[in-house]
């Protein structure tokens, strides 16, 4: 395949377990400060198409392009560093430690060899942690410990932990799973701010949030792409409402 203008060019990315194609031949394409989200039933393989960006899971076939670097041959550690950032269902904050220092730990400084054994906390680790607390809303509880925080605190600081390592490309599964009407709409604000300069992939079920963040929809079904646009085009398509509804 040749350069592409995308940060992400997915194409015929296919993975098969036991025979079983739980991602069958999928193409898609991310913008540069794009926000995608990715809707589909259970099952229709959405966290395994994450799973296959960030390296977790090998495709079978297919490629999968990152600012045009072929991210199927890279480890998923190699995959971070290249800019690729993903935050699973349940948050892993460092409970005992401050909202501080659980974004301090995340700023990537072990890019050397000696990275990690000579860490001072520079002015650019304290201003990247002041401007990422900002971002996620938790100006107030730097000096918090963190298992103290709401769930919907904890959520975005994870996302926070994320911020620190400056990802080209964010991804995220259920962010607001469990939160608050009052949260939702505040991870809605937050999501809208963080993809000014940098893409984001949310899988989400809940639609009304869906509504509030999505530049463009992507439904899947089995593997495949149903259906893809804005919010409004796809929720009027016939395909996806039999698929939804299961007439």
């Amino acid at each position: 395949m040749s350069n592409t203008d995308f940060v992400l060019a997915v194409e015929d990315l296919t993975v098969s377990f036991d025979g079983f194609k739980a991602v069958d031949s999928l193409t898609m394409y991310i913008d540069k400060n794009e926000l995608r989200v990715l809707v589909g039933p259970n099952g229709a393989g959405k966290t395994t198409v994450l799973d296959l960006i960030c390296g977790k899971t090998k495709s079978t076939a297919g490629s999968i392009k990152f600012n045009n670097i072929e991210l199927t041959k890279l480890s998923e550690h190699e995959i971070v560093r290249s800019g690729v950032g993903r935050k699973f269902q349940n948050p892993s904050i460092y409970e005992n430690l401050s909202v501080y220092q659980n974004l301090e730990v995340s700023y990537p400084k072990g890019r050397g060899v000696f990275g990690s054994l000579t860490f001072k906390r520079t002015q650019a680790v304290e201003d990247r942690v002041r401007k990422v607390a900002e971002d996620i809303m938790l100006t107030e509880f730097l000096d918090m410990e963190s298992a103290l925080l709401s769930h919907g605190q904890k959520q975005w600081l994870e996302i926070g932990m994320l911020l620190m390592q400056e990802p080209e490309l964010l991804m995220l599964d259920e962010p607001v799973a469990g939160m608050s009407a009052k949260e939702r709409d505040q991870t809605a604000d937050l999501l809208n701010r963080i993809c000014q300069n940098r893409s984001v992939i949310v899988i989400e079920h809940d639609m009304e949030f869906v509504k509030k963040i999505a530049h463009k929809v992507t439904v899947l079904h089995q593997g495949k792409i149903l259906a893809e646009g804005p919010m409004d085009k796809v929720q009027s398509d016939e395909k996806v409402i039999e698929v939804y509804l299961g007439h």
